[in-house]
């Protein structure tokens, strides 16, 4: 019998704001507790992350809750570009992705080039940042016709 290879990406370095942390911890641990495999990830990530102040100079460059980020997968779908954020943020709104969905777990605190593995339904996933913008306090997200959000300066 022949032997698969099996080769695993290094993980990545990860921050956390210490503002996030507490929530972020508290989700992940209470979605744990009711066997989440997406909250079970999540906690490890936290557990695995550097904390930051939100005075760090290097925070602009790691995606956090409320980042823009734009990604690509190994799986052939184009890039794409959404917004991090809480759970209860998203609604059906598909241009916003929960940190607790296995991307979104994958995603924070990641830079732009670094490639994360995740899983999802069972299958090996590896995302790569292209790019992460921070939000802009002026802006508010609206909807606009057809479900989509938009962004509008205040």
């Amino acid at each position: 019998m022949k032997q698969k290879e099996f080769v695993m990406l290094p993980l990545p370095i990860i921050a956390l704001t210490a503002s996030d942390y507490p929530r972020l911890e508290q989700l992940a641990h209470l979605a744990a507790q009711q066997g989440d495999l997406d909250g079970i990830f999540l906690m490890g990530e936290i557990n695995r992350a550097e904390i930051v102040s939100e005075e760090s100079e290097d925070l602009p460059s790691f995606v956090t809750i409320g980042s823009w980020v734009t990604y690509s997968t190994n799986w052939g779908v184009p890039r794409r570009r959404v917004q991090l954020v809480w759970p209860e943020e998203c609604q059906s709104d598909l241009a916003r992705i929960s940190v607790l969905t296995p991307l979104g777990a994958a995603l924070i605190g990641l830079q732009v080039g670094d490639q994360m593995p995740y899983f999802v339904a069972g299958c090996l996933n590896v995302v790569r940042v292209q790019n992460v913008t921070q939000p802009d306090a002026r802006v508010v997200p609206t909807r606009a016709q057809g479900g989509a959000s938009a962004e509008q300066a205040i």
